[in-house]
């Protein structure tokens, strides 16, 4: 990792103030190449951590920006190396221009991630926090933001650090015993650390209960709006994401298939999808279309039922009532609270009933506030919520050895297959921390990021 890379950190849209990052031993040589100070002395003469202004120079030694610059010796750095960042301003022309003098000078362009790679693999940071710095930066909500940046402070690793210490000191006392038999040590009886391994299954047990929460906080509540033809799906959907996403006309049908659209809804981010009105049809695209919107139910995180409170119930409303009788969380909408109601809340079997105009949009600030109540997690968003998909199996992983273990004690097994599931447990937990991570998992980990990061 002695090379020097260097990207633009802000990306590409025009801003006030474009960075520049370079990290690698002797990156302040090369930015002198491309930076004159303006009291002439150098960038490996600046004081750490100090703003200092100059010009930028593009490879053909021209002005292209009055700028300042800052120094970060490693280690006490971002990626743990000398650090140098440009900051001007945000002309991506000028972002260019000046990333492409300093190529020219001795940089490469960085991988993406390759910033965190460098921070995880110079010991800056453990693997769960480096995960999230991408998490940060894709976050829709600021319940997500701060379960992010908690994980981006250690949070996570924490948590998990304790439960690894103590299934390490299980296996060393064994294995203390097992190498130096004629050491004064304290003889090893699998028995006594039974309550060790129950009390750090346990703990896993409870962080993976939280994945379920933190999948609707990284990704949004998947919501399927369904109710028989011309009801005012499509409606909805228009008045939630504020504009005509989807077609509406009167014409019974209109929509054929399932429409998604991401939208927020107060703090919540609804993964929203208009499904095809439900009734028996003999066109058969429109019945392709109404059996996608059986599967969308039935994969929701929420159903919305729409029912036309100004008009009796029909058929097709049962029919959509009984789709939804046992889904866990149900709201329904009982739209053209306009007009005179033919229907009542106590017709309805759902406990959250909500009148609701889609032309006018009254009742959204209701919907909002179910939504809300409804999804409303137990676990606080400050980094303690597990939304990695990889992490999530690897502590799922780790769990089972530690429940093979716990059998293995329990049928009177020999310590030694006892705690081959315990060091099983141990890799598992090691692969979210980064503790025992390979290297072709540490690329793929990374190249989800985005180049500067």
């Amino acid at each position: 990792m002695s090379d020097i890379i260097a990207a633009v950190s802000t990306g590409n849209q025009v801003c006030a103030i474009g960075i520049i990052r370079m990290t690698g031993q002797g990156c302040a040589l090369v930015g002198d190449k491309v930076f004159t100070r303006s009291n002439g002395r150098s960038l490996a003469d600046t004081k750490p951590r100090t703003l200092v202004m100059g010009q930028l120079h593009d490879a053909k030694g021209r002005v292209i920006d009055q700028c300042c610059a800052i120094v970060t010796p490693g280690p006490h750095s971002y990626t743990g190396e000398d650090t140098v960042e440009f900051h001007c301003h945000g002309s991506p022309a000028v972002l260019a221009a000046g990333l492409d003098a300093l190529y020219r000078a001795g940089a490469r362009p960085a991988k993406r991630g390759e910033f965190t790679k460098r921070a995880f693999l110079n010991g800056q940071m453990d693997l769960t926090s480096a995960e999230a710095v991408i998490d940060l930066i894709e976050a829709e909500t600021a319940e997500a933001a701060a379960n992010a940046a908690g994980q981006v402070a250690g949070r996570l690793q924490k948590k998990l650090a304790p439960i690894y210490h103590e299934l390490k000191d299980l296996c060393s006392h064994f294995h203390a015993v097992l190498d130096y038999p004629d050491e004064d040590i304290d003889d090893f009886r699998l028995e006594e650390y039974a309550s060790t391994l129950k009390q750090g299954g346990r703990q896993l047990s409870a962080l993976m209960a939280t994945y379920g929460q933190g999948q609707i906080l990284r990704n949004g509540i998947r919501s399927a709006i369904v109710g028989k033809p011309n009801v005012g799906k499509s409606s909805l959907l228009n008045a939630i994401a504020g504009y005509d996403r989807v077609i509406v006309t009167e014409v019974a049908g209109t929509t054929r298939d399932t429409v998604e659209e991401t939208v927020k809804l107060g703090s919540t981010v609804l993964r929203l999808i208009d499904t095809a009105g439900i009734r028996e049809t003999d066109d058969r695209i429109e019945a392709m279309g109404v059996e996608r919107s059986r599967a969308a139910v039935e994969s929701a995180d929420l159903a919305i039922v729409v029912i036309d409170g100004s008009q009796p119930l029909t058929k097709e409303d049962e029919e959509v009532i009984d789709l939804c009788m046992d889904r866990e969380n149900v709201i329904c909408l009982l739209n053209k609270s306009d007009l005179p109601q033919a229907v009542e809340p106590g017709d309805l079997p759902f406990m959250t009933i909500i009148d609701f105009c889609a032309k006018t949009g009254e009742g959204l600030d209701l919907l909002q506030d179910s939504v809300e109540l409804m999804f409303e997690g137990e676990t606080p968003c400050d980094g303690s919520i597990l939304t990695n998909a990889r992490q999530y199996d690897a502590i799922r992983r780790a769990g089972e050895a530690i429940d093979s273990a716990l059998r293995g004690l329990r049928l009177g097994f020999t310590p030694d297959a006892v705690l081959t599931d315990v060091e099983i447990a141990m890799e598992a937990m090691g692969e979210v921390t980064g503790a025992t991570v390979r290297e072709d998992i540490t690329n793929r980990i990374f190249e989800r990021f985005c180049v500067g990061k």
